[in-house]
């Protein structure tokens, strides 16, 4: 990926500020009168606007049209990659819903996961997860619809359940070895890989232990939607489904394929090919269902799981709560969440063309008299380029670049900056509707941002974390010694 940033020095802060200023009015008026349903596509037509917006006040400083396109197709094709996993995702959701996997999981998670242990439980799996595969985006499409369906089932409000999954999957991501943006981070800072991992951890660890305390609480307390007969529901999962742990098969093999370093579109593609020859041989009665014949032969099977990689396939049920959970959008699903990423790498790439980018992470940087006003300073380039540039690699690419030499000038050691990096833009970019992670993890799971939002306390946390350290001089440290840290 280019991770360069342009500059223009004719342009002033509050000239860069008035797209972002339009778009976050034009996007709160449209969530205020679509709720839900912004993310539909009103959502995308107004990131043009904003984009828009951003062109005039570049016309207005001399950027020519043809530059601005330039900076759009490059920022469209750096996330080829999510755009193509996104299809998968949504090919593998449909071949694990007909095989039989995703519903085997809820019938044994419905008996071994009780509703006041359920929270913390998913946040743990999905923090074991992903630590083990470094990556927070397959955690969410195997597991984390496995769990959305069991937290369902159960009767919990999809946000919280949300909350729990994206909470484990970022610990896991900020924190393993093999996630990218855990290599990112030092590499930008100009410190090492274990080093890092360690450092990051003074203020990873407290937070996930608040975090963890929270969904506790939440548990035990919480009153979840109605009386939830969970011997009907499981005999009504058994009755449509034929449910065997042999299924579970498919998944260990995707989970392993990550964790020995294959390519994710590789896994998923895999996990997609097993699944549907797995469908063939658990769930003949379900294809037959699919394709509508009585007796299943070679065209019928390629049709019905055709059907159930490419477009919205339902499972009949009687049971009302099962009805969500036997549905699925398969790839046709994900291309609202397609659609919103390219219209938030138009209004990215058209920031960044005109220098507004790099006024206001510039903008921030003269903030930072201080210590403490170094570390706001970064955390507030990480979030305003989160919302910006809809991207999460450029919230740590940008201002590691810009910072890694003013923390070196105050005596701090490059490890300070690189954890500042993973605590603000890592984690926060999934609270962004239209950021990249944000709009994936959205369509992944069918929870929209806002509702699983106030509920991602590990993610929400983090940055202030960093800070509160930061305020109390708490393990910072130095350049010259370390001794007392």
């Amino acid at each position: 990926m280019d991770t360069k940033i342009n500059k223009n020095k004719e342009l002033s802060i509050t000239e860069a500020l008035i797209p972002v200023v339009a778009l976050i009015l034009l996007l709160g008026y449209n969530v205020s009168v679509y709720g839900d349903e912004a993310l539909s596509g009103s959502n995308q037509f107004v990131l043009l606007i904003g984009a828009a917006v951003a062109a005039i006040v570049g016309f207005f400083n001399k950027v020519t049209f043809q530059k601005m396109m330039d900076e759009v197709a490059e920022n469209i094709k750096s996330t080829t990659g999510a755009i193509l996993i996104l299809l998968m995702v949504g090919s593998l959701a449909g071949t694990w819903l007909v095989s039989g996997i995703i519903p085997s999981m809820i019938y044994y998670g419905l008996q071994i996961l009780s509703p006041a242990i359920f929270l913390p439980a998913t946040l743990i799996i999905c923090s074991i997860i992903s630590i083990a595969t470094g990556s927070s985006w397959t955690t969410s499409a195997t597991v984390g619809i496995a769990l959305i369906g069991v937290g369902g089932a159960l009767g919990f409000d999809l946000g919280m359940v949300a909350g729990a999954v994206i909470s484990g999957a970022y610990f896991g991501d900020k924190l393993s070895p093999m996630s990218d943006t855990t290599n990112l981070a030092p590499a930008m800072a100009g410190t090492d890989l274990f080093t890092h991992i360690r450092y990051m951890t003074i203020t990873t660890i407290p937070t996930y232990i608040i975090t963890l305390i929270l969904f506790i609480i939440l548990g035990l307390t919480v009153d979840i939607k109605g009386d939830v007969n969970i011997a009907s529901l499981l005999n009504d999962i058994e009755a449509t489904f034929t449910i065997s742990p042999w299924l579970f098969v498919v998944p260990a093999i995707v989970i392993g394929l990550i964790i020995k370093k294959t390519e994710p579109l590789v896994a998923l593609l895999t996990g997609t090919l097993l699944a549907a020859v797995f469908a063939i041989i658990f769930q003949p009665h379900i294809l037959n269902e699919i394709a509508g014949v009585e007796t299943m032969t070679f065209k019928s099977a390629y049709r019905a799981v055709m059907d159930a990689i490419t477009g919205k396939i339902i499972i009949p049920t009687e049971n009302k709560t099962l009805a969500d959970l036997f549905t699925s959008g398969g790839m046709q699903k994900m291309l609202g969440t397609i659609w919103l990423i390219i219209c938030a790498m138009v209004f990215g790439g058209i920031m960044d063309a005109i220098g507004a980018l790099a006024r206001i992470s510039q903008s921030l940087l003269k903030l930072a008299h201080t210590t403490f006003g170094l570390f706001a300073s970064t955390v507030g380039s990480c979030l305003a380029l989160n919302i910006t540039a809809s991207d999460q690699y450029l919230a740590i690419v940008v201002p590691g670049k810009m910072f890694a030499k003013a923390y070196k000038e105050k005596g701090l050691a490059p490890e300070n900056l690189s954890r500042t990096l993973e605590d603000a833009g890592t984690v926060t970019s999934v609270l962004i509707p239209w950021n990249t992670c944000g709009a994936y993890q959205s369509g992944t799971l069918g929870v929209s941002t806002f509702d699983y939002l106030p509920y991602a306390f590990f993610n929400i946390l983090s940055p202030f974390m960093t800070l509160i350290f930061a305020a109390f001089n708490i393990k910072i440290r130095q350049l010259v010694s370390d001794k007392k840290n």
